[in-house]
């Protein structure tokens, strides 16, 4: 059904559909209206059969989703930025016990200093754990993953995270076509999960594991990620049979014929390059695009023949590792090892700060004439930085970086622009 929605409640609606049987909740910005509207079908009765338990932390919540899981339960949450960081510890043991568990993250900058806007740093935080990390670039495509995101879950017998940047998706009203209970019926059957606490058969789960055998533990989680690839992609072909659309895989190349520069990136931020590659190839410029849908595993070579004619390769995250730079652009270069070529890092939108076309433009001209440099930060004021590094160096008590700099806008004059931050 088309309907023109907020983007987390088309989400819940979507989870809705999946029949959960264990929704563990617990608020945080921007995912909140995820989980208050699972809770308002529970309550309703819309969603029948399924426990909707609030809890009293981001830890909470996932450890009883793994609980309820271990159990034998199609088990759901929701979270985001500083709450993933609480519940890490779980994260880790949900992937290491191999529970099918669904959780969506409505990506969000992590403090200090406290920033409740988009960006990718959580779910880099954990891109390491374990889970599936599927990225979603519109809110019809959030859908579409969570519906995937259930199946492709209890077919590997391993938890799957579908990420969907706050705020520019989670509160974004857009035209969303919510599929019927039937269609969903159709294409996620019941769940019947490989490993169940039963007291009649007791056996443990997580118990202690020693150097014998913990290589061995790691590499079959290893291995069901490289299952996976080969998974994803069937998934998403069987969803467009049954749905009559084409969503989910694992990367959505765009333009990339004959293109001599290549822009990659996670989210929905693919709607504003694919602007800049619409507008620069009218003008006559080689450029294309490919959006990574599937981050972990990491589809290392779908995405090397994706950039096979790319002279230059531009990575836009929205993530920062202090010291090196990219995250995203790490697994490119890996991608790329064996036909070497420039990989930029361009560190845009940290804490939702606005990315724009012209700024998009501006860097893809550069890295096209061979003038950006490895790592490159977009918009950044570099006076406001100069002027901070110099009071640290001027004087010990140089005070808090943030609020310096906060206190410098203040006093710029909205007519003076020569010192704000763009």
């Amino acid at each position: 059904m088309l309907k023109q929605v907020e983007g987390s409640v088309a989400v819940a609606e979507a989870v809705a559909l999946c029949r959960p049987e264990v929704v563990c909740a617990y608020p945080i910005t921007p995912q909140t209206h995820i989980v208050e509207g699972v809770g308002a079908l529970v309550k309703s009765g819309a969603l029948e059969n399924c426990e909707f338990i609030n809890v009293e932390s981001e830890f909470a919540a996932l450890s009883v989703a793994i609980g309820a899981s271990a159990a034998g339960a199609r088990a759901y949450t929701a979270t985001a930025s500083q709450g993933i960081l609480f519940m890490a510890e779980a994260v880790y043991n949900a992937a290491g016990l191999g529970l099918p568990i669904v959780m969506t993250v409505g990506n969000r900058a992590i403090g200090a200093p406290i920033n409740i806007w988009n960006d990718h740093t959580d779910a880099m935080s954990v891109k390491d754990a374990g889970w599936i990390q599927l990225f979603a670039e519109t809110n019809q495509e959030a859908v579409d993953l969570h519906i995937q995101a259930f199946r492709l879950a209890e077919e590997l017998s391993c938890p799957v995270m579908v990420c969907m940047d706050g705020f520019i998706l989670t509160h974004a009203y857009e035209r969303v076509d919510v599929p019927s209970q039937e269609e969903v019926d159709a294409f996620l059957p019941p769940y019947d999960p490989v490993q169940v606490l039963d007291p009649a058969d007791p056996y443990s789960i997580g118990a202690m594991v020693g150097p014998d055998a913990f290589t061995e533990v790691r590499y079959l989680a290893h291995d069901k990620q490289l299952q996976a690839l080969q998974l994803i992609p069937e998934i998403a072909s069987v969803f467009k049979d049954v749905f009559g659309r084409e969503s989910g895989g694992l990367l959505h190349p765009y333009r990339t014929e004959g293109a001599e520069t290549v822009v990659v990136a996670l989210g929905s931020v693919n709607g504003t390059i694919k602007e800049v590659v619409d507008a620069m190839r009218e003008d006559g410029t080689a450029v294309g695009s490919v959006s990574i849908c599937s981050f972990r595993p990491f589809p290392l070579a779908e995405l090397k023949a994706a950039l096979a004619g790319a002279r230059n390769i531009v990575v836009v995250e929205k993530s920062l590792a202090p010291g090196l730079g990219g995250v995203v652009a790490s697994n490119v270069r890996m991608a790329m090892q064996e036909t070497p070529r420039p990989v930029h890092t361009v560190i845009a939108g940290l804490g939702g700060r606005p990315i724009t076309t012209a700024s998009i433009r501006r860097v893809v001209t550069e890295a096209a004439a061979g003038d950006l440099p490895d790592v490159h930060f977009l918009d950044l004021d570099e006076a406001v930085v100069a002027q901070e590094i110099a009071r640290a160096k001027a004087t010990r008590r140089s005070g808090p970086a943030a609020e310096n700099i906060l206190k410098h806008l203040a006093s710029v004059k909205p007519t003076d622009t020569a010192g704000a931050l763009s």
